[in-house]
């Protein structure tokens, strides 16, 4: 859990996980918290004698990229999920996100903010015209990762990613702010790991409540972002890995299948 001036938020955000209850599941959070101005390291340090707690003390913010790659580096749990401390995302959908990896049918899975009939974000206490702004961009912006990465996703950029921890191993991240997104579903696609979408609730926030993205700071560094990973060099022992899985996952469906004729 990335944490940076979320004082009106981030105690109920961490009671929520911290109660998620999934048999078979192990709950560790970790907590980079970035040297919040508002109060908020002091409630985060509450938490630290909780043994699930990892919590994780920045000496300056250097965005969100580089909160969650330091988050990482402290996780020790087989499956990671990316959680925010602003309450858009509901931990209610941590089991649907979590089990096809469990089941061993994937190892990556996107939390989708789209459903049909609904818009993404709906903004009431900010200008009119801003949740339609950022709707029809992150439309264009998918389009064009896309494109770019010959997919059909319908929610990239999504903060609910799900994967193996294998999925990592031996890759370097570089992003320090939002384009971090785009780094991560971009190399962990390249290697193979191809997600599926599983639609989640999504209450998203305004700027006026907190919203961190910057209207014209963040987008040019994503457009960067989608071709410079799109080229960029990745470890071959992973390719390597992620061959063997594919096999080994295929192996398994087959042996699935023909015990369910013998039956």
């Amino acid at each position: 859990m990335a944490v940076y001036n979320e004082v009106t938020t981030v105690a109920t955000a961490i009671e929520r996980v911290l109660a998620v209850d999934i048999p078979g599941v192990d709950v560790q959070l970790v907590i980079v918290e970035s040297n919040s101005s508002d109060g908020t390291r002091s409630v985060v340090a509450q938490y630290a004698a909780d043994a699930r707690v990892r919590l994780v003390l920045q000496d300056a913010p250097r965005g969100k990229g580089a909160a969650v790659r330091e988050g990482f580096e402290h996780a020790t749990g087989g499956i990671i999920l990316i959680q925010d401390a602003d309450l858009e995302y509901s931990v209610d959908d941590y089991p649907k996100l979590i089990e096809p990896i469990m089941r061993g049918e994937v190892d990556f899975v996107l939390g989708s903010r789209h459903a049909p009939g609904r818009s993404v974000r709906v903004m009431d206490d900010t200008a009119r015209y801003v949740a339609p702004v950022m709707n029809t961009a992150h439309w264009v912006f998918t389009w064009f990762f896309n494109v770019t990465y010959g997919t059909r996703l319908r929610d990239p950029f999504t903060m609910f990613k799900v994967f193996r921890r294998e999925c990592i191993e031996g890759v370097e991240f570089v992003a320090e702010r939002f384009d971090f997104d785009w780094e991560l579903v971009a190399k962990l696609m390249r290697l193979g790991y191809a997600p599926i979408e599983i639609p989640i609730e999504y209450n998203a926030r305004s700027f006026h409540s907190g919203k961190k993205v910057r209207f014209f700071r963040d987008p040019p560094t994503w457009v960067v972002a989608c071709l410079r990973f799109r080229f960029c060099s990745l470890p071959t022992q992973q390719r390597d890995r992620r061959t063997n899985q594919r096999q080994t996952r295929s192996d398994r469906i087959s042996e699935r299948a023909r015990d369910a004729l013998d039956g």
